[in-house]
């Protein structure tokens, strides 16, 4: 309703912020073939909105186009494939107030903080303490942005409970390094506000504690939070349950009874699936009703559907946040036979997936080189094993001497393209511009060399970070850890629009581009 009264400058970063999440590069070549991206070039009302490829560039036009061509002639579907939705929601719950927006992006990005340092505690902890280690179906559920739930994290619905009483819709955060999914339930003594109503046990008829002497109780609960189970008598002569308690390093933590119940993911019904009925619950969760763990231990959601699933999942995260009530949506993919489904615009790459047997639930790779812009980059960290990639950092942290790197050839880059101004860091944020008064930014991309030679180019959004709605502060979206030795993190910000495949069984993790567009 105010682009009318836009002023020019305002306008022309407007223009830029739709490109750049739209147009991460053009990856395919007029003869199909993949071909890199260096940089982009995007208008400015592209980088602020975040439009995505639901616009009407050049870019987005070229992307539909690759993904109505090159992929549907590549693969023809093999099974029924049910679908998730990964939402990615507008930007309204964002206060437009320059003060408002300050805060709130700034709290959003300390929690962020609070989870990477809480990563680098339990690696620290894992390291010092080592323990002890049919034909698939698919299912698709969409993946969206949790901006709406006042989180910078991706959620999607899953139905939990059975019975005459139907299935509660729950919106779950989509988090590959934890194993436990929890959901805040009725009678909740300490809950957080969120956006559904509380999960109520009593109305689901296939509901069931999970009993102290079950394996899941012990063993199994130990490995996936760090802590067995304790066991208690509640009222009503029900014996003895199971409760578990789960604690984040950040402070963040979820308590409550372990228990089974049907789950529905997109149109695929699961029984007997284990999870905790939160009853004191309190962190970083925003408004959503809880987690989903698609870690590696025997309690997450990929083990515990792995007879079905065969121990393959995907994800392909949105980069835009939609307009007014609109929502950008992307999808989150169980089973290996799901890549019928994938609308992929380059073939999936694979490398090899590091398993650490002192962290069990985490996914790890090895990075072996890096470029900007298509100038290679030289620094120590680059070669460290053990990369963490993670669905539910937001932020990727870097090696303090890669970071550099990076940051150094960047900025060489986007100041001898545009000689943009210098506009103060912001939070964890150190590389920030003001690009006012500019039509059209040129973008340099961050590309990554993994083991085994696939190459992973980060897509347009995921290289800018815009803390101010006009332009005069908008960032470099990677930061720095504080020493070497610290274990880097793909963050999901610079995931979105790849199609980012985990084979738990075939130990390899896959990377192609594609518009995350869930339909």
């Amino acid at each position: 309703m105010a682009a009318a009264a836009a002023s020019p400058a305002a306008g022309g970063f407007l223009r830029v912020l739709a490109l750049l999440a739209a147009a991460a590069a053009v990856l395919v070549g007029s003869g199909g073939r993949p071909v890199a991206a260096k940089s982009v070039v995007l208008s400015l009302r592209e980088v602020v909105e975040e439009r995505g490829a639901v616009g009407s560039s050049r870019y987005a036009v070229e992307k539909r186009a690759q993904m109505r061509g090159e992929h549907k002639r590549a693969q023809a579907p093999r099974t029924a494939t049910t679908v998730l939705e990964l939402r990615h929601h507008s930007l309204t719950s964002i206060p437009d107030e320059p003060a408002a927006r300050d805060r709130y992006l700034r709290r959003l990005l300390a929690a962020d903080e609070a989870r990477a340092n809480s990563l680098q505690l339990r690696n620290r902890a894992a390291a010092s303490t080592l323990s002890g280690q049919q034909s698939a179906a698919a299912a698709e559920v969409p993946l969206t942005s949790g901006i709406r739930f006042q989180t910078l994290n991706y959620v999607t619905t899953i139905a939990l409970g059975g019975g005459s009483g139907g299935a509660a819709n729950l919106t779950v955060i989509v988090d590959t390094g934890s194993d436990l999914t929890w959901v805040q339930c009725k009678p909740c003594s300490a809950c957080y506000a969120q956006h559904d109503p509380l999960f109520d046990p009593a109305g689901s008829a296939t509901y069931a504690a999970v009993p102290c002497n079950a394996s899941a109780c012990a063993a199994s609960l130990k490995e996936a939070t760090g802590t067995p189970g304790s066991c208690a008598t509640s009222g009503g002569g029900g014996g003895e349950k199971c409760y578990y308690a789960l604690a984040y390093g950040d402070g963040s933590f979820s308590r409550g009874v372990l228990a089974t119940d049907t789950v529905g993911l997109g149109g695929a019904s699961l029984d007997g699936f284990v999870f905790g009925c939160g009853l004191s619950n309190r962190g970083l969760f925003g408004g959503a009703a809880g987690l989903m763990g698609l870690g590696r231990t025997q309690l997450s959601l990929v083990s515990q559907t792995a007879s079905r699933y065969g121990g393959v999942f995907s994800y392909c995260m949105p980069a835009t946040t939609g307009s007014g009530n609109a929502s950008s949506s992307g999808s989150l993919s169980l089973g290996g036979d799901a890549s019928s489904s994938y609308r992929n615009t380059t073939p999936v790459a694979y490398t090899r997936m590091i398993a650490d047997p002192a962290q069990p639930p985490f996914y790890f790779l090895n990075i072996t080189g890096a470029a900007v812009g298509g100038a290679p980059l030289s620094a120590a960290g680059l070669g460290a094993s053990n990369v963490l990639i993670d669905s539910g950092t937001v932020i990727t942290r870097l090696a303090p001497s890669v970071y550099r790197a990076v940051r150094a050839e960047f900025a060489r880059q986007f100041g001898a393209a545009g000689g943009y101004r210098a506009a103060p860091g912001f939070s964890i944020l150190d590389t920030c511009y003001d690009l006012t008064g500019h039509d059209e930014v040129k973008v340099p991309l961050l590309m990554l060399r993994l083991e085994g030679g696939a190459d992973v180019t980060v897509d347009a959004a995921g290289m800018l970070f815009v803390v101010r709605k006009d332009g005069s502060q908008v960032c470099l979206a990677m930061a720095s850890l504080s020493y070497e030795d610290q274990t880097p993190i793909i963050g999901n910000y610079q995931q979105k629009n790849k199609r980012v495949v985990y084979d738990t069984v075939g130990s390899r993790l896959g990377f192609a581009d594609e518009d995350c567009t869930y339909v």
